[in-house]
């Protein structure tokens, strides 16, 4: 019988992956991936020797952070003090009734609830009415996740989506409001969204594609029938596309939105007729994108079309899609661009973005000035659902300051702090804030968003140094509050956010130069903006640290390759890595659609420049940086196996000591445990790992 010491000892010894050679057939040549065998498929268990190897992996990491295990407890302390446990969002007004989602002290997921009012404030008099009570739906459940709730034009009913294990893959489930009753009426597979049409009966959902777990066919639901007998409503052919389904802030429509990395689609259904067939609004078109909304009897649309940056138009309700009707709103700009916009009775609101800072403007309104706030700060549209509300939400917050919600008050003009988010223990005039500009190796500037505590770190080249990215999809990493944040910087870091190429920042431009063939200016950029935050003092060279999750772990991987010895240690989160081998099968979630994000692999070109950068196909015999690499066993957007094989390759070939560390959440996705306490054990693992390597593990 193993002995608990041998067992120890046995965890401390860091498992290497057998070796079983597989070739990966491509047209444009093979290639041997020895650690193939990682990969199952099964949507429900996995194959022994896989698990075997996991937990493996993970008493590893558990075994190499022991010592640290007194200091993550006090990591998860500190951070969970500085959660309100009994807290709640700030009610949104929607036809009648205030909305918001409420915590109470231990519960690791909010309650809905709801009061009555009128657009200007609740009715005192009125009780508050529980909607969707998540603590009790998400007892007994390993993991749980509510993706939407919508309610009925009414009223009367909810509708919700709801995923139990981590994989995205939710149920539609529906409850009467007056009586409690949740409805029999339940559809599996489906994507998070939904669509009630005026009927109070129907509803619009997009069944999931079996195999990639996206957007599959649009069905409507009438409540109390069988689900089998619902309706297909429409059904996109070109797989590389999304789907999704949404209500027009005037309730007239129900919008049916197609959209691609270079094109989209918009059709309707009157909501008033929900079994007329679908009607093309605005049709695709080559490298025109766009969304619309509807209210007053027009339609608003923003689109890139002849606009790099985006503008916003209105068009007549019966010819959206007649340019010559089209009426300028907000006109093309280089140096501005157009991030989304709200419809209200009263003028339209625009979210823009200027120098990586977002601002928020009323149109034809001179309480609509854009708020001159600092570089850093970001100030951005918040949730709007009725047109007629009375204000207009925005929320302002920075890397130090913890988001503050305001409504606008449309007809006077009168900013009302609605909540400033309530962070116990934390001081924001500890910390400071600061925008710098990192020269590229190209002749760009790249904006790098810096924050510290102002009495345990200054621009002497002696803190710890954080560098964290993404740069995909043209999502921009905005400086925003975290509250966890502070236990790095009270204990000396800085944190930098580089706001690399493939995000969109500067513009789509930006976004531009960092996709497909021009990738590698993402990876280049960072390794820039590290490099100009040392020479400007913000960190001491020997106790230089990285950060990126997913797209972002992408990221974190090319970096390793190119700059190993710039950095002492990376944490790479859910990191897509095997760049190469997953564009190739259409069978994994997200490949199709990702086709114009990465490339086409099955082009010799875009085959050459992916396996170029793959970090899984670069890993080389030299010293690489310790590494502490995440993943979900349930993950569909990263799948589990890619970090995984990662780890298994790169633990055989580098030529270092460091520490290399693989962690898999058994029982979770691609967003880490879901409740709000649970997650801070994941954080502070990182914490620890990055503290211990810094020599500030205290």
């Amino acid at each position: 019988m193993t002995s608990p010491s041998q067992m120890l000892q046995v965890a401390a010894t860091p498992p290497f992956a057998r070796q079983v050679p597989h070739t990966v057939k491509s047209p444009n040549g093979d290639r041997i991936d020895e650690y193939y065998w990682l990969r199952d498929d099964d949507p429900k268990t996995k194959r022994p020797e896989v698990i075997q190897y996991l937990e493996a992996e993970n008493a590893y990491t558990d075994a190499k952070l022991a010592p640290l295990a007194g200091l993550q407890k006090q990591l998860v302390a500190e951070m969970r003090a500085r959660i309100k446990e009994d807290d709640s969002t700030p009610p949104v007004y929607d036809r009648g009734w205030w909305y918001w989602r409420e915590f109470k002290a231990g519960d690791e997921y909010p309650r809905l609830m709801r009061q009555r009012g009128n657009a200007e404030r609740m009715d005192a008099k009125a009780k508050p009415e529980l909607l969707l009570d998540q603590p009790a739906l998400a007892k007994g459940q390993a993991y749980y996740r509510v993706g939407a709730t919508a309610v009925s034009p009414n009223g009367q009913l909810l509708a919700w989506t709801e995923d139990t294990t981590g994989r995205r893959i939710h149920t539609l489930r529906f409850k009467n409001l007056a009586t409690g009753q949740i409805y029999p009426d339940a559809v599996p597979g489906t994507l998070e969204g939904m669509a009630w049409a005026n009927d109070n009966r129907t509803v619009f959902y997009i069944l999931q594609d079996p195999v990639t777990l996206q957007s599959g066919p649009v069905y409507r639901h009438v409540l109390g029938t069988d689900a089998k007998s619902d309706v297909k409503v429409y059904e996109e052919a070109d797989k590389t596309l999304f789907v999704g389904v949404d209500r027009t802030a005037s309730g007239k429509y129900v919008v049916i939105g197609v959209r691609g990395t270079e094109t989209a689609e918009t059709l309707v259904v009157p909501a008033d007729k929900p079994a007329t067939p679908v009607k093309v609004l605005l049709k695709r078109r080559d490298k025109v994108r766009h969304s619309a909304d509807h209210l007053n009897g027009r339609w608003v649309i923003r689109t890139n079309e002849n606009a790099l940056n985006f503008k916003l138009v209105s068009a007549p309700e019966n010819a959206a899609d007649v340019r010559s009707l089209w009426r300028t709103l907000v006109p093309a700009r280089d140096q501005a661009t157009l991030e989304g916009f709200a419809l209200t009775t009263r003028g339209i609101a625009v979210e823009e973005r200027v120098n990586a800072d977002t601002r928020v403007r009323l149109l034809g309104q001179a309480a609509g000035k854009a708020l001159d706030l600092p570089a850093g700060t970001v100030v951005a549209l918040g949730e709007h659902r009725d047109p007629a509300a009375a204000h207009l939400r925005y929320t302002v917050t920075s890397m130090v300051q913890p988001t503050a919600t305001y409504d606008l008050h449309l007809k006077s003009g009168k900013p009302v702090l609605r909540k400033l988010r309530e962070v116990p223990g934390y001081d924001a005039k500890l910390y400071a804030t600061e925008r710098l500009w990192a020269p590229s190796r190209d002749g760009k500037r790249i904006p790098v968003t810096v924050a510290w505590r102002k009495d345990k770190a200054q621009a002497n080249g002696q803190a710890p140094l954080l560098v964290v990215g993404y740069g995909s999809y043209g999502y921009s990493y905005d400086p925003n509050f975290s509250s966890n944040r502070p236990s790095l910087m009270d204990r000396g870091f800085v944190i930098a956010i580089a706001h690399v190429r493939g995000g969109a920042e500067l513009g789509e431009g930006w976004y531009a130069d960092g996709r497909m063939m021009n990738k590698k200016n993402s990876f280049n950029d960072f390794v820039d903006a590290t490099q100009a935050l040392l020479k400007a003092g913000w960190g001491a060279p020997d106790k230089v640290f990285a950060n990126g999750g997913s797209a972002g772990g992408l990221l974190m991987g090319a970096v390793a390759n190119q700059a190993p010895q710039l950095y002492k240690g990376m944490v790479l989160d859910v990191p897509f890595v095997d760049v190469v081998t997953t564009m190739l099968d259409e069978s994994i979630p997200l490949t199709a659609n990702e086709w114009q994000q990465w490339g086409d692999p099955r082009e010799k070109p875009a085959y050459d420049y992916m396996l170029s950068y793959s970090p899984y196909d670069n890993i080389e015999a030299k010293a690489y940086p310790a590494m502490l690499v995440t993943t979900g066993l349930w993950d569909s957007q990263v799948q589990y196996y890619e970090p995984a094989k990662y780890v298994a390759r790169m633990r055989a070939r580098r030529t270092d000591s460091n520490p290399l560390l693989l962690a898999t959440n058994m029982k979770a996705g691609h967003g880490g445990a879901s409740g709000r306490f649970e997650i801070l054990n994941e954080i502070a693992r990182e914490y620890v790992f990055l503290l211990d390597l810094a020599g500030a593990a205290k």
